[in-house]
């Protein structure tokens, strides 16, 4: 016997009714947030190389031990590659052994984070703050003093040689 949409979403709202605060873990339409950065797929295409538009706009993950990222070790500033917000500083990075550039911290009011349920696991995505970039994923598994693992895809980072800013 077919399901007529409109049976459907009565039976859908009473189940909400019925699970009580539950209810909020079936999928959801969400606002989006407005980032200082907008731009159009086309114009963010433009910008990006068609990998780095695949991480940074469509929430993609990069190869592991793929980025010459993983092994930078001088002082300065990783930031987004997309806008160019300073999002790490390099006295925060550290050798994971993940295969993908690691922070235990960010810097302040630098990135979003953002619940991800894809690949049948719950994690934290992090985003950047200013254009809402796909950056990669926060961890707790890190080292001391914050605990935490930013594991960032090298090609959402962008680079800058000089003093490194505070941690």
């Amino acid at each position: 016997m077919p399901i007529v949409r409109r049976q459907l979403f009565r039976a859908l709202g009473a189940g909400a009714l019925l699970a009580g605060p539950g209810w909020a873990l079936l999928p959801t339409a969400r606002a989006a947030k407005a980032y200082a950065v907008n731009r159009t797929d086309a114009q963010w295409k433009a910008q990006l190389t068609p990998q780095q538009y695949q991480v940074l706009r469509q929430a993609g993950t990069e190869r592991p031990f793929s980025s010459p990222l993983n092994h930078e070790k001088r002082a300065g500033t990783f930031a987004c590659a997309g806008c160019q917000q300073p999002l790490f500083s390099s006295n925060t990075k550290f050798d994971s052994g993940t295969g993908w550039p690691s922070f235990w911290q960010a810097l302040p009011d630098a990135v979003d984070k953002k619940s991800d349920r894809s690949w049948g696991m719950v994690r934290d995505e992090t985003l950047c703050a200013r254009c809402g970039g796909h950056l990669g994923h926060v961890f707790d598994d890190g080292p001391k003093p914050t605990g935490l693992r930013y594991c960032m895809n090298g090609l959402a980072l962008a680079f800058t040689v000089g003093a490194a800013p505070g941690a």
